[in-house]
């Protein structure tokens, strides 16, 4: 078994860790009083290939394995979580057109997804239906030769801000095969935002509802079958809960070593925090979590880029798994910084603030036990 990354695996971590700290930490805090990422961000990220990260090398993209991109996402993580999650929404609808899209709905959409001149956002969970996803009410009509798509859509990130969005709607009947993906453009009549949602964390990116009264798309932006967008809603969520791990990954290993480097800086009692003992078995217990919760992501990226038949199992375990260790690291770390910890200028109560909705979304980690123990139940 070989445990180490490859040369270009490392090239590509170092190229995405380099631009994060260059491009996007020293503006991490600007970014959140301001509510906005610039959009001009978005599109030299996609110069280095990042708008189309698994989107195949065929229609353009860069054509990365699963755990390449977990890579990219812990490495923009140390420079702000909130940036690197909202990419990795991009992403996984970037890879839904590629996988699924038509012919036409690739040649009118992918191109300015890779580019990111067109910024995606993911539309499935609503106001009643959070965890039972399935039960969403938003309808999508076939009048008049054009899809019209009613209901209201929740949390949604880049709402109001992104140029076009993936929206799972009923087609047909109740439950998840009555439900397709339709792709809906920012200006449509119809299309409107609710106000800009006040948050714990992820302040960078804006947050809102997405209301549609009759708003009308092409029939040619169906994406897919029609009744199997919740099939393919699903099969985005595993990648997903991968690039929320590293995401949490990536914040607490900038927390740990902020920590690290506070502490030997910092004096008590005539030494450095780091002489103490007591200390040093803290730092001791974050690396070993931290470690454990490195590898068992890359083991999950691993099963899902070869097809394994328990991979989804493997994601949502890997989700719960890091996504907590990764919460309790940055939370012991906001402690031994001690006040200053709790002040904005250090950076790890953003951090903290940031990671903790990582346990709720792409499936609460509540949901994430669910699926490991009704896997397990069904051997």
């Amino acid at each position: 078994m070989d445990f180490a990354l490859s040369e270009e695996q490392s090239a590509i971590f170092d190229m995405a860790h380099a631009f994060g700290q260059e491009h996007i930490a020293p503006f991490a805090q600007e970014w959140e009083a301001a509510g906005t990422i610039p959009r001009e961000l978005w599109t030299t990220i996609a110069e280095l290939g990042f708008g189309g990260i698994y989107v195949s090398e065929e229609s353009g993209g860069t054509g990365l394995s699963r755990l390449d991109a977990t890579l990219v996402f812990e490495a923009l993580s140390m420079a702000c979580p909130s940036v690197a999650a909202f990419l990795s929404i991009h992403n996984m609808c970037a890879r839904m057109i590629d996988a699924y899209g038509s012919d036409d709905l690739k040649e009118r959409y992918l191109d300015k997804a890779i580019s990111m001149e067109t910024v995606f956002s993911y539309c499935l969970t609503e106001p009643g239906s959070g965890s039972d996803a399935a039960a969403l009410k938003t309808r999508a009509e076939n009048l008049n030769d054009e899809w019209q798509l009613t209901g209201n859509k929740a949390f949604i990130s880049g709402g109001g801000y992104s140029d076009a969005y993936i929206v799972m709607a009923r087609t047909g009947d109740f439950g998840a095969k009555g439900i397709s993906a339709i792709v809906l453009d920012d200006g449509t009549e119809g299309l409107s935002f609710g106000g800009l949602e006040a948050k714990m964390g992820w302040k960078a990116q804006p947050t809102r509802q997405v209301q549609m009264d009759a708003a009308k798309a092409p029939l040619g932006n169906l994406l897919g079958e029609e009744g199997k967008g919740f099939k393919y809603a699903m099969a985005g969520l595993d990648g997903g809960r991968l690039n929320i791990s590293a995401c949490s990954l990536g914040g607490a290993q900038a927390a740990l070593d902020a920590t690290v480097q506070y502490m030997s800086e910092r004096k008590a009692f005539g030494q450095s925090l780091d002489q103490f003992q007591a200390l040093q078995f803290k730092l001791a217990d974050m690396e070993i979590e931290m470690q454990a919760a490195r590898t068992f992501l890359r083991q999950a990226a691993w099963k899902l880029d070869q097809g394994a038949h328990d991979a989804t199992k493997f994601c949502a375990m890997a989700k719960a798994f890091v996504t907590e260790v990764s919460s309790r690291v940055a939370d012991e770390c906001l402690q031994l910084h001690g006040g200053y910890g709790y002040l904005a200028d250090y950076g790890i109560e953003k951090i903290v603030r940031d990671l903790r909705v990582h346990r709720i979304l792409e499936g609460t980690n509540e949901i994430m036990r669910l699926i490991t123990a009704r896997s397990m139940v069904a051997k």
